[in-house]
């Protein structure tokens, strides 16, 4: 990286990456802080997930999208729509902000502008996803194609601006302090700063021709590398989610992605690479180790770190900042331990930084478990997505970018609401164990996409005597904790995928990248 040219690209790239940080870890805290968006638009932890994720799944359409057309607009296309919807997502937050602020409302009214504000901020959400997406869907192949040569170390470095943003976001949220509990439209505002940075950066910068299209590898040959079946489960989870979004039946959403994948196989006449298959399904649990834990670890750890005199955003900063560091450094331990060795060691450290969590009370214990959380998750994301550039360079844009959107869909869809369900069981089993039937009288039936749970209803909790909904109070945030142990089976499970890699390919001589020329010049 010695061209004035690929230094400007590649640190425009990681700003971009800062912005993205920057939206999630603002909205983690406001969805996660009692007196933000719960108080304001009156969520329980579930529905919390739910407006959460609804930055998170649009991802998915996002990055798979662009990736099938992206060598024809060009990057900087990309780039500019990211930016834009960033603007829209702060316009539409501000309204929600006013609307449930105006003057006199109470009783119904009140309920009637929290309903209405919701869905502004739910479609600004949905925005806001689909520029994060937008974001991925060039810097991954940008960096992939300019260091296709040292592929994982570079995503990895790349992806050092991910944690290194919320490191920085959440350090600029804490010292926000009290102006952020009397106006949360200040943590919008300062999203704009890392977005108008990346803009003035690559709104003239020569980009890359991609790896694929510079090897000669065709459009047909990057589709086949993904395959019918790599169609069908990203086409299922965005279909799906749509299908919630405008009410479509279940059959409606079978029906339409049965349709686009004949259409998708028909065309490309391969049903994909059994391995590139085998990654998009541990997507599953990795993405929801990695983001959808970071997305609640605020509120889970809220109870022991306000104990300590703490505040709890400071285990995600904690937790980001040893990503930032390791990340930064990632070459010789990818050389060391060689990305699949370095994934399976990440999974089991991750596991047992959960178990270890979800138990520990005091300050020093916490702070201990969250180092083997933040080392185990430090290399899950951007070491997948070395993988995938390393072994299916013929995918193109397409492959290392969908397996991105295949884990961001998960995680919104399933695994930020799966967690949040399980922080309402684990309350329903300690207030069932400390109060005795209390419970029925505190909660209610509710669904989401994998069914139903039962949740704690606020409004329910304050009808109780006072020294009851103390306790509840109590007992229910001692509860959040305790389902970080259910969380560790995620890496448990990528623990054993990553072992079966890696003896597959110590059966075929060890792991080594697919090299197919092309070097990407300028343009």
């Amino acid at each position: 990286m010695n061209d004035r040219n690929d230094k400007l690209v590649f640190w425009g790239c990681f700003i971009a990456l800062i912005t993205t940080a920057f939206a999630f870890i603002t909205r983690a805290f406001m969805v996660n802080d009692p007196g933000l968006w719960p108080k304001t638009f009156g969520l329980d932890t579930v529905q919390g997930q739910e407006l959460f994720n609804a930055g998170i799944w649009p991802f998915a359409i996002s990055i798979i999208l662009f990736s099938l057309i992206i060598d024809k607009i060009g990057y900087r296309v990309a780039m500019v729509f990211s930016f834009v919807c960033y603007a829209l997502y702060a316009l539409l937050a501000f309204r929600a902000y006013g609307t449930v602020n105006a003057e006199g409302l109470e009783g119904q009214a009140l309920k009637d502008a929290q309903t209405q504000a919701y869905q502004l901020l739910y479609w600004g959400s949905i925005i806001l996803g689909l520029g994060n997406g937008t974001v991925e869907a060039y810097i991954n192949p940008v960096v992939a194609t300019m260091f296709n040569r040292d592929k994982t170390k570079w995503l990895n470095i790349l992806h050092a601006g991910w944690p290194g943003g919320l490191v920085l976001g959440g350090l600029l949220t804490i010292m926000l302090g009290t102006k952020v509990a009397e106006d949360w439209r200040v943590l919008i505002v300062i999203i704009a700063i890392p977005a108008i940075i990346f803009l003035v950066m690559l709104i003239k910068a020569r980009f890359p021709v991609n790896e694929r299209v510079a090897a000669g590898a065709t459009y047909r040959e990057m589709l086949g590398e993904f395959g019918a079946i790599g169609a069908a489960i990203a086409g299922f989870l965005i279909m799906k989610e749509l299908g919630g979004v405008f009410g479509w039946s279940n059959l409606m959403v079978i029906a339409i992605v049965a349709v686009l994948v004949v259409a998708y196989g028909f065309y490309c006449k391969s049903p994909g690479r059994p391995m590139m298959i085998f990654l998009c399904i541990v997507m599953f649990p990795l993405a929801t180790t990695e983001l959808g834990t970071d997305g609640a670890i605020t509120g889970i750890m809220q109870e022991p770190l306000q104990r300590a005199g703490q505040d709890p955003l400071w285990v995600l900063i904690y937790t980001s900042a040893i990503m930032t560091v390791l990340r930064f450094f990632s070459g010789p331990i990818v050389h060391k331990l060689t990305p699949l060795g370095l994934l399976a060691t990440c999974a089991g450290l991750a596991a047992v930084g959960l178990m270890l969590l979800s138990v520990t009370t005091t300050l020093i214990a916490i702070f201990a478990a969250a180092t083997l959380y933040g080392i185990g998750k430090t290399f899950f994301w951007p070491t997948t997505l070395g993988v995938v550039s390393e072994q299916f360079p013929k995918g193109g844009a397409l492959t290392l970018n969908a397996i991105a959107g295949i884990g961001m869909l998960s995680v919104g869809i399933v695994g930020g609401p799966l967690i949040g369900a399980m922080q309402e069981k684990s309350m329903e089993t300690a207030v069932g164990k400390e109060m005795e039937g209390t419970y029925a009288k505190i909660s209610e039936e509710r669904s989401y996409f994998l069914g139903k749970y039962n949740a704690v209803v606020d409004d329910k909790v304050k009808d109780l005597p006072e020294a009851d909904a103390t306790k509840v109070g109590e007992v229910t945030k001692g509860a959040k904790q305790g389902a970080l142990a259910k969380v560790a089976v995620f890496p448990i499970i990528m623990l054993l995928c990553y072992i079966g890699l890696i003896m597959y390919f110590k059966s075929r001589g060890g792991y080594k990248p697919v090299e197919i020329g092309g070097d990407g010049g300028g343009h």
